[in-house]
């Protein structure tokens, strides 16, 4: 005969199951769920860019398996990136060892096997963190663009608007005098001819013009013109 002792005990070892039972069915809801969005979810370490997870859409796209992505590392982003993006990677990676907390852009990747790359519109954000404090992983979720836009119109707008946005807060990180300098620098005058313009010595123009490059994170005068342009400098 069960005593009481007994029937709590298989009461609680009941409900126990049955609560399992409720988190096994919610996990599997949220896997479907995390491989149904339509869009490439994964994470990866931040220190060695290994990919530690990733959803069933991202090996569906890229053409690897799981177990490839994770055993490649860096190289991984190496063979699906374009050449002229793969510095991205290593952008990313720097900007959160120094406490940046996003990352986005566009970047093209190809599938495994293929030569045509796809646009990926991507964001980044820190996921988990180690003991000191440093960020560890790395969430991220990239839309692939190249023939999933029904709204070419808005898109056109959006870029325009996100671009214009960019070019604004450039221009708010230079001083009245660096833009200027700047202007002059556009119009192809060199160090000295912009020092005698404004009435200043050439060691002084060189110092605003290092400090413009380094605003502006180009590394010479010809990148620094070409984002000048792009900023309205004619």
């Amino acid at each position: 005969m069960q005593t009481g002792s007994d029937l709590g005990q298989n009461f609680s070892l009941t409900a126990l199951q049955e609560e399992n039972e409720q988190l096994k069915n919610r996990n599997q809801w949220l896997e479907n769920l995390l491989d149904s969005v339509p869009a490439m979810l994964y994470c990866y370490n931040n220190n060695n860019k290994s990919i530690t997870w990733c959803n069933s859409r991202l090996a569906e796209i890229i053409g690897y398996s799981t177990a490839e992505m994770k055993g490649m590392g860096m190289d991984f982003f190496k063979h699906i990136m374009h050449p002229d993006d793969f510095k991205l990677a290593v952008v990313a990676q720097q900007s959160f060892i120094n406490h940046k907390q996003t990352f986005g852009g566009l970047a093209r990747i190809r599938k495994k096997g293929e030569t045509e790359y796809r646009w990926l519109l991507g964001l980044e954000v820190p996921f988990s963190y180690d003991k000191a404090g440093q960020v560890l992983e790395i969430a991220c979720a990239f839309l692939d663009l190249t023939n999933a836009i029904d709204t070419n119109a808005q898109l056109s707008t959006a870029l325009a608007e996100l671009l214009r946005r960019q070019n604004e807060n450039l221009l708010n990180k230079l001083t009245a005098r660096e833009k200027d300098i700047l202007g002059l620098a556009v119009q192809g005058l060199n160090n000295k001819e912009i020092a005698n313009s404004l009435n200043l010595s050439r060691y002084t123009i060189e110092t605003h013009r290092k400090n413009i490059r380094l605003k502006l994170k180009v590394r010479n005068t010809s990148e620094l013109v070409a984002i000048a342009q792009k900023l309205g400098f004619q």
